[in-house]
């Protein structure tokens, strides 16, 4: 599972950062995470399958982190794109798509699916053979909800020196990888500790988009191994975090440790910083594990 940051700014486009907007990989499946406005342009300069998306997650409706998915969906319309394509979020996105597309006169070709989420809940809204998708509660001046991945507990892996040792029949293998022992006519009875080796373990990503401090937030993304946290102010303008409902780096730091996550990403920043090394230090002081949410980055749950 791996994070590619699409935007990392706030509010507007100021010093050359872009709009929220993340891709996350699990195995051959793309998510995309919130796509502000310039989401296009990012998906393409950074060379990600963007018609691979099956499921857009929206955390909320303030444009700088929806206003570039109409463009997008317009660019299926004219890929003649055949599958269909769910989009989740707190209510009021289907209206907003739906009364774009009859002023502009867009006809989709495809389907268009709207989950609506509550997002004063943490709930399961998606899972395929690899990942659980929740929701988690944000604390904003709109309705607004962070999304969870997590990675469903793989198969074990069967040692291919055992295959051999053993004359395994393939239609064996299934069942082994589940946690079966192996009969063999003899009478022996091989254990699977002896057959297979323990998978990694499964790994979590929390994405919290804009949000004041929460102790919702803390519960939910309990123990993930990456937390990316909006930071869009520095302690020098707490106040004005407050009033907004937004987060300081600091306060984003106290939330990853609080939460015992592994690693914190910190992005949103506003346009008054030229750039986030301050947010960075701040962080850090209160947890080492944090990094930018720089551009065009891969980052590995």
């Amino acid at each position: 599972m791996q994070i590619k940051i699409l935007g990392n700014g706030a509010g507007g486009p100021f010093h050359g950062r872009n709009y929220t907007a993340q891709v996350l990989q699990a195995e051959n499946h793309f998510f995309l995470i919130d796509c502000g406005e310039g989401t296009q342009q990012q998906l393409f300069r950074h060379k990600v399958p963007y018609d691979r998306f099956q499921q857009i997650f929206i955390t909320h409706l303030h444009g700088d982190h929806v206003f570039g998915l109409i463009g997008l969906l317009t660019s299926y319309c004219l890929k003649k794109r055949s599958k269909k394509l769910q989009l989740f979020s707190p209510a009021g996105l289907q209206e907003l798509v739906e009364h774009t597309a009859r002023l502009c006169g867009i006809l989709f070709p495809y389907p268009l699916e709207f989950i609506e989420v509550d997002p004063t809940v943490s709930r399961q809204v998606f899972e395929n053979k690899h990942v659980e998708v929740w929701t988690i509660p944000l604390h904003h001046r709109t309705a607004c909800t962070g999304w969870l991945f997590r990675e469903k507990p793989r198969l074990r892996n069967i040692r291919k020196e055992k295959i051999e040792e053993f004359s395994i029949p393939i239609a064996l293998i299934p069942g082994i990888k589940a946690g079966a022992g192996l009969s063999l006519p003899d009478g022996r009875i091989i254990p699977n500790e002896t057959l297979t080796v323990q998978p990694a373990a499964p790994r979590s990503y929390a994405f919290c988009s804009d949000t004041a401090p929460s102790e919702a937030v803390i519960r939910t993304v309990s123990d993930a191994d990456l937390l990316y946290h909006e930071a869009t102010f520095t302690e020098t303008h707490r106040e004005e975090a407050s009033i907004s409902f937004h987060s300081t780096a600091r306060q984003a730091a106290e939330v990853a440790r609080a939460a015992g996550v592994k690693k914190l990403l910190i992005g949103h920043f506003s346009g008054r910083y030229t750039d986030a090394e301050e947010h960075l230090a701040e962080a850090r002081d209160v947890f080492v594990d944090t990094y930018i949410a720089e551009e065009g980055a891969w980052f590995e749950v």
